[in-house]
């Protein structure tokens, strides 16, 4: 089976991933998002918090047309015995070996890495999730999409909620920018970052240490590079001026009517405040005025994180199911 990298600068090749992994998705997800053009380039590159990637794929018998390709991510600051991966392969050609000879050769590459685990995730019941099993994966920690249809909220519920929160939150203020953070908020934003370490996560990996170089360079640089529009509020301590929590989406120009939730985050020592539903709601209040096409924001949970589930719930987030689960082999059994 012939298998080759992904020149960067092959817009056909981009093209082709783009419409098998859109096939795909009209099986396991008719109604969601769609990753294109500058966005899913810059995301085979480097993700979205800047981890060295490379993607491969299995040429169709069409000139410029893909059966099946792969992307590896290859953490190089933490979790560097690991690498995750996604494989996807056109609908029409499953069931002749493709996703069989994609594993083999990314657990090769992971291997020359001198790495020892493939993670990923899948969701339940999919033909992802039976490959997955089929290859001995274990499965790990459950994860749920949820999503807020803007258009059907009933007037005055979120401003309720904004208010209820403002109320509990007596000594912090809010601040706001679009694109890269202000060199005054990075070490502050980092340590709010830092506070998602103690999130649920599957047992042996590790979480991220950022500090505001990183931030620049692994949060803000990625998103520039995609092309998107990003917003953040962050939720001040007014007696410290430290950054206290908050909460980021971004908008990519040619989807303009899904918003994507990243990450919301609150510091351990200014939690019971009321701050996660305060930055949230203030988020939304703030998409009214600056994104007028947005009809639908999506976000996932882990399973287990009861706590922002419960914000979630509260702004009128519906899960999407199947639900998601990761996933973990070894690259020994990968290649067995």
């Amino acid at each position: 089976m012939r298998i080759v990298r992904w020149d960067t600068a092959d817009t056909t090749a981009l093209r082709g991933c783009q419409a098998v992994w859109g096939a795909a998705l009209d099986i396991d997800d008719a109604d969601g998002p769609r990753m294109t053009g500058q966005v899913l380039a810059a995301w085979l590159r480097q993700g979205f918090i800047g981890d060295p990637a490379e993607a491969w794929l299995i040429p169709g018998t069409v000139p410029g047309s893909v059966a099946g390709w792969y992307r590896l991510e290859l953490p190089d600051l933490e979790n560097r015995d690991r690498a995750e991966l996604l494989i996807v392969v056109d609908p029409a050609a499953r069931r002749h070996g493709l996703g069989q000879d994609l594993l083999r050769h990314a657990a090769q590459r992971v291997a020359a890495a001198g790495r020892s685990v493939l993670g990923g995730s899948v969701r339940d019941g999919s033909a992802g999730d039976a490959f997955a099993a089929a290859a001995g994966a274990k499965p790990g920690m459950g994860e749920v999409l949820r999503r807020l249809d803007l258009r059907t909220v009933p007037a005055g519920k979120l401003t309720g909620l904004r208010a209820e929160a403002t109320a509990a939150a007596t000594g912090y203020s809010l601040v706001r920018w679009t694109g890269p953070t202000p060199p005054e908020y990075l070490e502050s934003l980092a340590r709010v970052l830092n506070a998602f370490a103690d999130a649920p996560h599957d047992e042996g990996y590790e979480s991220e240490d950022w500090d505001g170089e990183r931030v620049r360079e692994r949060a803000d640089a990625p998103h520039l590079a995609m092309g998107v529009r990003t917003y953040t509020i962050a939720a001040v301590h007014d007696a410290s001026g430290e950054l206290a929590a908050m909460t980021q989406l971004s908008v990519a120009p040619d989807h303009p009517e899904w918003g994507h939730q990243g990450l919301t985050a609150v510091t351990r020592q200014h939690r019971g405040h009321r701050l996660g539903l305060l930055v949230k709601t203030a988020m939304l209040g703030w998409l009214e005025e600056t994104e007028p096409a947005i009809e639908r924001i999506e976000t996932g949970n882990a399973s287990a994180n009861a706590h922002m589930i419960a914000v979630n719930d509260l702004l009128g987030f519906e899960p999407d199911l199947p639900a998601f689960h990761t996933v973990e082999l070894t690259v020994a059994e990968a290649l067995a």
